[in-house]
């Protein structure tokens, strides 16, 4: 996953790791330099020293330097003093300045000084190996507080970061909260000012729909709304027409058949556009699921005795928080459907089970069923199964499912479609949150 977070501590502490190695490099270059300097001015001031030492009165023994220091005073060819650990042999050629020279199994930073008054030569030489390492440790102890400070420095960019951007997270937050129904704007007191332009083009964003699913609803009420007379006007003519005509005649059936259906189309979308978000919140309140499940059936009985049909009811009474309409409206067209699609003197199979996090309503019958390839798109308005020329095709407007799903996400709950248990036909369940 990737993170502002993670990308903006990263590179900041890449960017401070190089800098400061950088830095680190640069300064332990010229720290080695400076104390190269510093140990010279000592073999310096250890060459004046030795000068100035009287070797026909001064014990040789008196000297000592060290394992890592050692001299030579030559008058000529002579070797007049030196130290313990200094060779027989001149260190290096009588040449003023420094050098190196290599004996006793060491390499030696040197020195060479001409003492005019005595007329004699003198060289000190210090080891390089313990030079160095000296040098080093006192670079290296300036250098560790700096690296050991990097892991804090980290911990204090992230501490910043993270501040920086908590705002950003609380707009993000904040949207992943708002439900699909929730069409409100999102409020800005706290933001920053390089997050106002982007929640001011949410908020026109979320406006705008909110202005068009008004529109939408608006338009379908008001015309189903307004086509309830011209139905019912119709309807009683239809009535009126069949005293006067046959009424098994095809043409009339066809007739009636259709004026019945757009009725119920002109319903369907009442129904749809009246179970609204803010309708449901102000008409929630405990029901007893079962009960109405019950009711539903008994109001419906015509229509299964019609066509022999067997129901049968399980479970036991179960309290859950919603819209009585709505959830009677539901009810209503799962019944309907499977009404529908299941043959004469078929089984319809109603249960409402309580489990530990759920309550469970299943609507199934032993129809034909649906495909699995069509399970995904039943849902959608005005979706019909295509089962083939050859099949039975009851009249239907393809909103009862939509009806169904649109009822089930205002009560937070999910529909999942699955077979049956009988040896054909549909599952509808509903599963309603505790």
């Amino acid at each position: 996953m990737r993170s502002i977070k993670f990308f903006l501590v990263s590179g900041i502490l890449a960017t401070l790791i190089l800098f400061n190695f950088v830095a680190a490099l640069q300064g332990y270059q010229s720290s080695m330099e400076e104390a190269d300097r510093l140990f010279d001015n000592q073999m310096l001031d250890l060459a004046r020293l030795v000068s100035s030492l009287d070797f026909s009165t001064q014990d040789i023994d008196e000297v000592r330097l060290g394992n890592d220091l050692t001299f030579q005073v030559w008058a000529g060819d002579e070797l007049v003093a030196a130290a313990n650990n200094a060779p027989d042999l001149p260190i290096l050629e009588f040449s003023p300045g420094f050098g190196y020279a290599n004996f006793n199994g060491y390499r030696w930073r040197t020195f060479t000084r001409f003492d005019t008054p005595r007329n004699r030569w003198v060289i000190v030489a210090e080891r390089t190996d313990l030079r160095f390492v000296l040098a080093e440790n006192v670079v290296i102890e300036s250098v560790i507080p700096l690296l050991l400070g990097i892991p804090l420095v980290g911990l204090l960019i992230w501490f910043i970061v993270s501040q920086g951007l908590r705002p950003l997270a609380a707009l993000s937050l904040e949207l992943k909260k708002k439900r699909a129904n929730d069409l409100s704007p999102i409020l800005s007191a706290n933001s920053r000012v390089e997050l106002d332009q982007t929640i001011e083009s949410v908020n026109g964003f979320i406006s705008r729909l909110a202005k068009a699913m008004e529109r939408e609803k608006r338009f379908s009420a008001d015309a189903a709304h307004e086509l309830r007379t011209p139905i019912s006007a119709l309807k009683v003519q239809l009535h009126n027409l069949g005293s006067d005509i046959d009424t098994s005649n095809d043409s009339y059936q066809q007739l009636q058949q259709g004026v019945e259906r757009m009725q119920h189309l002109i319903e369907q979308l009442l129904a749809l556009y009246r179970t609204t978000p803010e309708q449901f919140e102000a008409n929630s309140t405990e029901l007893d699921l079962y009960a109405i499940t019950q009711q539903q059936i008994a109001m419906l009985y015509s229509s299964f005795e019609r066509k022999q049909q067997q129901v049968e009811l399980e479970g036991n009474s179960a309290m859950i928080i919603g819209d009585k309409f709505s959830l009677e409206t539901m009810l209503s067209n799962l019944l309907l459907n499977a009404n529908k699609f299941t043959p004469a003197a078929g089984k319809i199979r109603v249960r409402v089970e309580e489990n530990t996090d759920e309550i469970c309503l299943t609507v199934e019958d032993n129809g034909p069923g649906i495909p699995p390839q069509d399970r995904k798109t039943v849902f959608e308005r005005f979706y019909r199964v295509d089962r083939g020329a050859a099949a039975y095709h009851p009249p239907g407007c393809g909103l009862g499912l939509t009806i169904v799903n649109h009822i089930t996400e205002l009560h937070n709950a999910r529909i999942t479609l699955e077979d049956s248990s009988f040896a054909t036909g549909s599952a509808f369940k509903i599963h309603f949150r505790k």
